[in-house]
């Protein structure tokens, strides 16, 4: 079996890029971590921690997440409050719709380092 444990998502600022996702997803920001703390962790589940480390000119990721559709709906009602611009599609990601290509309801995000997150609902 293998797992990921951890990888490195680069930021224009860690704390503020791991704090908007924790934010969104309803995550916990763990303690600063590394030799001299430069990352920020985002816990996703008991074997992944997102590292957030501050670069001055992060090139751009696509991190995707399943959730069950309570945890769908929360995240949701989290980026319609605040604001957030969301989309269906990963080239329109900022259309307001959920009918996501791959699976009933799903929608994609950007942070701003220009990460394009997606959320997908595996329970319908």
């Amino acid at each position: 079996m293998i797992t990921l444990n951890h990888t490195i998502v680069p930021a224009l600022d860690n704390d503020e890029a791991a704090g908007f996702l924790a934010g969104i997803l309803g995550l916990e920001v763990l303690p600063p971590d590394g030799m001299d703390g430069h990352f920020a962790p985002v816990r996703v589940n008991d074997t992944l921690t997102l590292e957030f480390m501050t670069v001055d000119e992060p090139a751009p990721v696509h991190l995707a997440f399943e959730v069950d559709t309570a945890a769908f709906d929360a995240i949701l009602a989290r980026v319609r409050e605040r604001g957030v611009a969301f989309g269906s599609r990963p080239y329109d990601w900022a259309n307001e719709r959920t009918d996501h290509p791959l699976c009933a309801r799903g929608f994609f995000f950007r942070d701003a380092s220009g990460h394009l997150y997606e959320v997908m609902d595996a329970g319908r």
